[in-house]
């Protein structure tokens, strides 16, 4: 009975079917053969001297004494009903260094080839190099609007820093995503590989413990991303419904949602994979009922978003009727501010939200839309937040275009200055002794130095030019000397107020 049951389980782990033309029977008998076939080996050939991993079958194929510290292999057993397809596999074992067999085995080259299980691979190697371009771009992307952000000092308000967190939300889910599947292929590649040396790299603790730990800290950042997207939300709404809002402790709030929430979940799943499925890398769900301790709070931020939007989406449609607005206009603005908010709230995650694991086949055409679309979008949502509320941001925009003005400003004065000073002294050398009507050195330098110190400052405020004036002075007697005077005239503007206008001021209404 327990051959049987033993079977029955290699089967329904390789993924593979019996074919009509030999039944469970036949394959039991042919079974029975081959383990007797073992036996007699075992009897018939005399153990080896030393110390050696004894000879044993497995109750999958028959292997022979293994030398310490060595991979062992044996053709893949003749009672597989697939066995003229993979007669000339192997299988792989390792010998461990104290004479004993290391745990597993490597049977991939006598698995069945199953073309539809081919095709689904391939398909999700498409979907994987898909999502690491976006992931990789989201990144690159979140981490120059990031660096925008937090150099200009005007732009520092209660919006922006929770769109920095965001940001660095998803810079952190993209990252931990990356390095988790680097770390599997050369755990996968470790595993899979016949030698000595792969193989007991795949079981090096370290290894193993780097790789959860990737896992964990992707749980984690996914958690958190959509954390902070809901903070989103739920600034926007209090700045529609809250008449006296408080920034600095809604703040406090955020950043105890935003960072301190996905603990709460991660922590029980981390303690019940480790006590309850503590195999390989933690990136399978045997169990999906431990899966749901990260999945619902997920679901639960999915629906207060969505539930948001919409009624963001009402308050923006009164506010657009009451300016009285052609009816073209009206529905492209608000189709505008639509879809803005669509990836800063992650609204796009709704639309398959119920079409979970466990309802639909693993093949099926309905699962892998799904994962296309939830791949897709997740990838580039943080291309598309960067985009939108850094880079195409008027205030962004404008702080940018006063830095580069202030910049090719200073340069072309300090090249006028270096000019002006660099012929002064020819035009003097035949009119007028040298040690009567030269400047000092020490002169020239104070004045390049409050140059620069009035251009940095943005001293002398105008509404649109740069004014460079320029008064030479000349006294009599030996201590006289030219004086530099400049004045430097910057357009400043103010940065626009909290409130409802910087809600419409989020969707770009």
């Amino acid at each position: 009975m327990s051959v049987c049951l033993l079977l029955v389980l290699f089967i329904l782990t390789t993924h593979t079917q019996v074919s009509s033309g030999k039944s469970l029977k036949l394959l039991q008998e042919q079974w029975r053969i081959y383990t007797n076939e073992c036996i007699q080996s075992f009897i018939s050939t005399p153990p080896a001297a030393g110390l050696v991993c004894n000879r044993t079958f497995d109750q999958y194929v028959c292997w022979p004494d293994g030398l310490p510290g060595t991979t062992v292999n044996v053709s893949c057993p003749w009672y597989l009903p697939w066995y003229s397809k993979v007669d000339h596999g192997l299988v792989y074992r390792v010998c461990g260094a104290d004479g004993r067999w290391v745990h597993g085995k490597n049977t991939s080259e006598c698995e069945q080839d199953d073309p539809g299980q081919k095709q689904y691979g391939q398909i999700l190697s498409k979907f994987r190099a898909m999502y690491t371009v976006g992931y990789s771009l989201s990144l690159a992307a979140l981490t120059l609007a990031l660096g925008i952000l937090v150099s200009f000092r005007k732009l520092h308000c209660m919006r922006n820093n929770i769109h920095m967190n965001l940001f660095g939300s998803f810079m952190v889910r993209a990252l931990s995503i990356l390095i988790k599947d680097t770390l599997l292929d050369q755990m996968n590649r470790a595993r899979s590989g016949p030698s000595h040396y792969q193989s007991t790299r795949w079981l090096d603790t370290q290894t193993v413990v780097g790789c959860r730990s990737a896992m964990v800290m992707m749980q984690y950042s996914v958690m958190a991303n959509n954390c902070w997207l809901l903070v989103e939300g739920l600034y926007l709404h209090s700045l529609l419904v809250t008449t006296v809002f408080s920034e600095r402790n809604y703040f406090c709030i955020y950043l105890c949602i935003g960072w301190g929430a996905p603990l709460i979940f991660v922590l029980p799943w981390m303690t019940v994979k480790y006590l309850y499925e503590n195999e390989e890398c933690w990136e399978r769900n045997m169990n999906m009922g431990y899966w749901w301790i990260i999945r619902s709070p997920i679901l639960f931020a999915y629906l207060i978003n969505f539930i948001i939007f919409i009624r963001i989406i009402k308050i923006l449609m009164s506010k657009l009727k009451a300016h009285q607005m052609r009816y073209t206009d009206y529905k492209f603005r608000l189709a505008k501010s639509t879809l803005t908010l669509i990836p800063l709230l992650g609204i796009h995650a709704v639309l398959f939200t119920f079409v979970i694991d466990e309802s639909v086949p693993k093949e099926s055409l309905l699962r892998l839309i799904r994962l296309f679309y939830d791949l897709l979008f997740s990838s580039f949502q943080g291309l598309l937040v960067a985009i939108l509320y850094c880079f195409v941001n008027k205030e962004v925009q404008s702080e940018m275009l006063k830095k580069w003005k202030r910049w090719k400003l200073g340069k072309d004065i300090d090249e006028e200055y270096r000019h002006t000073h660099s012929q002064t002294p020819h035009a003097k050398s035949s009119t007028a002794p040298p040690a009567a009507h030269d400047c000092p050195d020490t002169s020239s330098s104070l004045e390049s130095q409050r140059l620069v110190t009035g251009l940095q400052n943005g001293l002398s405020r105008s509404r649109g030019r740069a004014r460079l004036q320029f008064t030479s002075q000349t006294q009599e007697g030996a201590s006289n000397c030219s004086s530099l005077t400049e004045d430097i005239c910057l357009e400043e503007r103010p940065l626009n107020n909290e409130g409802s206008a910087a809600v419409l001021e989020e969707t770009n209404v």
